[in-house]
């Protein structure tokens, strides 16, 4: 009998640079830029002592009601430090009347955005400006092609957003780009405490914070309700044993021609985010990321190429099969990994389709599930600072989330974004579409292995090595070689952007 990889005991190492975070195996980041500190020595002047002329030669004295000579060192540095006094007072005083003035001043900043159209986020904007009269958002919504690229350009003209949107695997590429938030706006421990502990690991460097999330995502399990019932399932899988039992039941072949397919794994060209499943399907069998090889990757590497290979009890797919996105909204595949917004795609495409999304599936023993999701920043360059993280700050509260979702919900249908706060848990939990995601987000962990972020960066390159890996093992190359070549590639990459594996194994959380 066929059973998915021996769960063991996940030891793993980490990805580290100089100060950065601490995060776990699967988590790249940016060091906190810590500004020296300039120590300035005191300064020590020396005293200054007049002495009389002497009466050596027989001089008179000057009559006792005559002043005495003084020394005119005395007097010119007490006018010295009436002057430095005078003008110090001034600057100071200036500053403050500077300061006052621009309290009241009004300041524009600009917010770039991907996803949300005007109308979803205005509402936003219009309640943070009732708070905050002074301060004015221009928001401007970019297309995600080549949007990092053109971000870190516009940046580096100093032409760039006071305010912008990046992914939670970014931070690396952006480190020389992003502001760390003032400890007036947020804590370390204030973030720790309203936020998932993935965010904590990929958004905290040191004692400061470089990111909030406005929401989570990351994978779920899609099923087609109709297709499980015909069945005789009752229940989605939760584990991946469940899987193992169920795919025979739910796959219709004649040779190679699949009429109905089980579920979409196996494959790199037609099965949509299988860098996020099989990132996740390494790390849940307890493969260190950072160093993906031995023998729980080799394992996790053949149990996800079984569901493609003629002739296994597992088959269910293949390169022939439609995109699993379109052959899920058509009814031709029971089940299948995708994030959250796939879920508009699916009733786009398919208006009557039943389906719902739980949770992926687990091994015994130890429950991980994938993060990916969009994080709000604060340009470096920005001369507006205080005020762009005031209001990614509201953003990202409770009545700005809340906002968020309901115009988001409002404008598409469905649901808006996944909430990234703890405290708003309860409020999703249920949720046929949403709920999964919200109730995977306490045990998640991310990686740079995310699709669809197009940052044509660290994602993508490490992307690449997985694919070739892949398709070598369906060719019939070794998955011990593939995996030491893909180890390898990984290594170069994290060197590019300044990360260095770190080979000393950790226990995961």
């Amino acid at each position: 009998m066929i059973t998915p990889p021996t769960q063991k005991n996940p030891t793993a190492g980490t990805i580290e640079l100089g100060d950065i975070p601490q995060f776990t195996q699967e988590t790249v980041v940016v060091p906190p830029m810590a500004e020296p500190e300039v120590e300035i020595p005191p300064v020590h002047t020396s005293d200054f002592q007049a002495t009389m002329p002497q009466d050596d030669i027989g001089v008179s004295a000057p009559a006792p009601d005559a002043p005495k000579p003084g020394n005119p060192w005395i007097k010119r540095g007490i006018l010295i430090v009436i002057l430095f006094v005078l003008i110090f007072g001034g600057i100071a005083l200036g500053r403050m009347i500077m300061g006052m003035v621009s309290q009241g001043k009004e300041v524009t900043i600009t917010y770039w955005g991907l996803w949300e159209d005007e109308t979803i986020i205005r509402p936003v904007i219009t309640a943070f400006q009732a708070k905050n009269p002074r301060i004015k958002v221009q928001y401007i919504k970019q297309s995600p092609k080549q949007y990092r690229e053109r971000l870190q350009a516009a940046i580096a003209r100093g032409e760039g957003p006071d305010a912008f949107r990046f992914h939670n695997t970014w931070v690396s590429m952006l480190r020389n780009d992003v502001s760390p938030a003032p400890q007036t706006v947020i804590t370390t421990a204030q973030f720790q405490t309203e936020f998932y502990p993935v965010m904590a690991n990929d958004l905290i460097g040191g004692n400061s914070v470089y990111g909030l999330p406005l929401m989570i995502d990351g994978l779920g399990l899609y099923y087609n309700e109709d297709l499980l019932k015909q069945a005789g399932i009752q229940t989605p899988p939760s584990t991946w044993e469940d899987v193992i039992a169920i795919v025979p039941k739910l796959t219709i072949a004649t040779g190679n021609t699949f009429t109905s397919s089980a579920i979409a794994l196996g494959t790199t060209n037609n099965v949509e985010h299988y860098p996020d499943i099989l990132a996740t399907m390494f790390m849940q069998n307890g493969t260190n990321l950072a160093s993906p090889k031995g023998k729980e990757a080799e394992e996790t590497l053949i149990f996800f190429r079984k569901f493609a290979t003629p002739g296994d009890p597992l088959y269910t797919w293949n390169e022939t099969m439609d995109n699993s996105i379109y052959a899920f909204a058509t009814g031709k595949t029971a089940m299948m990994f995708a994030p959250s917004w796939r879920a508009f795609d699916i009733r786009e495409m398919n208006p009557s389709l039943k389906f719902k999304i739980a949770p992926v599936p687990q091994l015994p023993g130890n429950t991980v599930t994938w993060a990916s999701y969009w994080v709000e920043g604060v340009s470096a360059k920005s001369t507006k600072q205080q005020e762009a993280w005031e209001f990614v700050r509201f953003l990202t509260s409770k009545e700005g989330a809340v906002l968020t979702y309901s115009e988001a919900a409002k404008s598409r249908g469905l649901f808006g974004e996944p909430y990234a706060r703890v405290e708003l848990a309860s409020t999703l939990e249920t949720d046929p579409y949403v709920g999964a995601y919200i109730t995977q987000a306490k045990d998640a962990r991310s990686f740079p292995l995310s699709s669809r972020t197009f940052d044509n960066g660290i994602n993508d390159k490490l992307i690449i090595y997985l694919q070739n890996a892949v398709n070598a093992v369906r060719q019939g190359s070794s998955p011990t070689q593939e995996l030491e070549t893909m180890s390898s590639g990984f290594n170069q990459i994290f060197a590019s952007y300044g990360l260095v594996s770190n080979a000393a194994p950790q226990t995961t959380q």
